[in-house]
């Protein structure tokens, strides 16, 4: 009995330790807090807790969801791509909530000192401020789980960041790459994956033009005046990219690498399509409008971006993410 007892004692002490289990549920069991100051709070979804150490984590993929706030649809979407890339014991998933609740239009439950966004017009999706919090804009939320994760104690093995995001959320992810402050100030290398947003901010007055889509300065700026106003340009920022200059903007953008994951038939004004005067001015549809505004900063500003065409997806998350195509792109080789 004593040998006994000494065998699983050197089992248990010298053995190799268990890998952690992946939170796989759509559900309260899956949620952690995104601390954002000493009050405020904001919900993720997430396979893995964000503060406990985690040595088998090599990669992290964040996903953003559409103008639905449907945070636990984006994770079922994000666990189905993670299933098929056979990646599960070393990446961490998560997809966090922009709630919001304005009594009306938008009615999430929100917990005690949960961060409430606006509900209409592009603000979460473009840095805009919460409303019940004058100090934090949507992308210090992002920022906060970007240093979450770069936090060796807890992710010592992490070396890559991938944030993507679908139609609104695909909006937030091309305006959080060109604005965010966290990029270079961490040591952990983050790729961008912009996928079917039905809008871009154009750093410059140039817009597509004629059935070559020529870039050429905008010529109907007398009856569409907010065409180069922000999310749509750079004029008027408000929120977090106000704090921005316009070079600085401009090089973080080129600079960055993004991908375009754009729906081969994502050609029709469906499913909160911005059919608005300065979204019109970027193209006819939104595979149009990634396509041209990708050849534009390729070109004019040497931007090192690439374009990925899914093959038979229209305005679908759930196509676009767990296509066969996009699998390296969010979940790259390390």
């Amino acid at each position: 009995m004593r040998i006994l007892l000494i065998l699983a004692t050197i089992v248990l002490f010298c053995g190799p330790a268990y890998a952690l289990e992946a939170c796989t549920k759509a559900t309260a069991d899956c949620t952690r807090w995104v601390m954002l100051g000493d009050q405020a709070r904001a919900l993720v979804y997430s396979t893995y807790a964000l503060d406990q150490k985690n040595d088998q984590i090599v990669r992290a993929l964040i996903v953003v969801h559409g103008q639905g706030r449907d945070a636990d649809n984006y994770f079922r979407t994000s666990l189905a791509a993670t299933f098929l890339a056979n990646a599960f014991e070393n990446t961490i998933v998560i997809s966090p909530r922009f709630a919001s609740n304005n009594g009306t239009g938008c009615r999430d439950t929100l917990a005690a000192n949960e961060i409430n966004w606006p509900c209409s017009g592009d603000s979460w999706r473009s840095g805009g401020i919460a409303t019940n919090n004058n100090k934090l804009t949507s992308y210090d939320f992002m920022d906060e789980i970007v240093r979450e994760l770069a936090r060796k104690e807890n992710f010592p093995n992490l070396k890559a960041i991938v944030i993507s995001g679908h139609s609104a959320g695909g909006q937030f992810v091309t305006r959080y790459e060109m604005a965010n402050q966290v990029h270079e100030s961490i040591s952990i290398p983050i790729t961008y994956v912009v996928s079917n947003p039905s809008s871009y901010s154009y750093i410059d007055s140039e817009r597509p033009s004629g059935a070559n889509n020529e870039m050429r300065a905008f010529g109907d700026a007398r009856n569409c005046t907010t065409f180069d106003n922000w999310p749509y340009g750079l004029k008027n920022r408000t929120g977090y990219a106000a704090k921005l200059s316009d070079d600085q903007l401009k090089k973080q953008l080129a600079s960055r690498p993004v991908t375009y994951l754009l729906g081969e038939l994502d050609v029709l004004p469906l499913a909160g399509f911005d059919s608005s005067c300065p979204a019109m001015a970027q193209g006819p549809t939104r595979l149009a409008r990634g396509q041209t505004f990708a050849a534009y900063v390729k070109a004019k500003y040497k931007a090192l971006h690439q374009v990925l065409v899914v093959p038979l997806c229209g305005h679908n998350a759930r196509c676009m993410f767990t296509a066969e195509v996009a699998l390296p792109i969010l979940f790259p080789k390390i």
